[in-house]
């Protein structure tokens, strides 16, 4: 089977599968897994997919509509749990923090900490309403028209977020590269998120590997704007090194921390 036709099949077992695992497409070839790193290699530049360290995932779309409540509020995956946990280990006593209504931001809820009192702003109901049962945790929602998919983003949210300063804000978005910066599927939300970081103190990105190296429809702030990325183990390397030679501190999750 020649280079070309082989990159066919593993796009299309991509495009059924959702991912792909390079020891595993080697013994399904029968060829070395540089042979197969290689294929991966070429169809990422021809901008087809998106590698991993241990294989490759589909490339993403420059918008992601809203996803169901099932999924956005659920237990997360194993990479999302990682992050979360170790993103916890920035918020300390008396600290004022931004969390919003991503679907990691959920899965952080579960390792916040619960042994001295902090002020928690928030954009979602989800999340306020999870923090109301905490009593070492002040919590703050964000005043404008409610938007379940994104939480509240209106201009009138973010004069709220102006008024306000934070020592910490917890982002996220749809994708962040070193070419592009944090970026969102919306305008709305990247306007929202960008004023969360300019009265915070310290923003740190919480990334999971599928989103390191992704670019999305609107950019949120530049990583010159960015204090720290928290990512998990199968995060591209050679886009993290791009990240660092920014001047951002990335952090690497890995699974022992679950």
């Amino acid at each position: 089977m020649f280079a070309e036709e082989r990159q066919e099949v593993i796009l299309r077992k991509l495009k059924s599968l959702g991912r792909v695992f390079a020891k595993e497409l080697a013994q399904e070839f029968e060829v070395s897994i540089d042979t197969i790193r290689r294929d991966l290699t070429t169809m990422e530049q021809k901008g087809l997919i998106k590698r991993t360290h241990g294989g490759a995932v589909p490339l993403s779309k420059v918008r992601r509509f809203p996803i169901d409540d099932r999924i956005r509020f659920s237990e997360g995956t194993e990479h999302q749990n990682a992050v979360a946990k170790l993103a916890t280990s920035f918020i300390e006593p008396g600290d004022t923090i931004f969390i919003g209504g991503a679907s990691i931001h959920y899965v952080l809820l579960k390792y916040l900490p619960v042994d001295w009192n902090y002020t928690v702003i928030t954009n979602s109901l989800v999340i306020a309403d999870k923090l109301q049962h905490h009593r070492n945790i002040e919590t703050y929602i964000v005043c404008g028209k409610v938007k379940s998919e994104e939480g509240i983003v209106d201009p009138l949210a973010t004069e709220f977020m102006r008024s306000l300063r934070l020592d910490t804000a917890f982002l996220t978005g749809g994708g962040i590269s070193a070419k592009h910066g944090l970026s969102s599927s919306t305008p709305e939300g990247a306007i929202f998120q960008r004023t969360v970081a300019e009265v915070s103190r310290q923003t740190v990105c919480l990334a999971n590997f599928d989103k390191v190296g992704t670019e999305f429809f609107a950019k949120t702030i530049d990583l010159q704007d960015l204090d720290i990325l928290i990512t998990d183990w199968e995060a591209p390397d050679e886009e993290i090194e791009k990240i660092e030679g920014l001047g951002v501190k990335v952090l690497i999750a890995q699974e022992d921390l679950l």
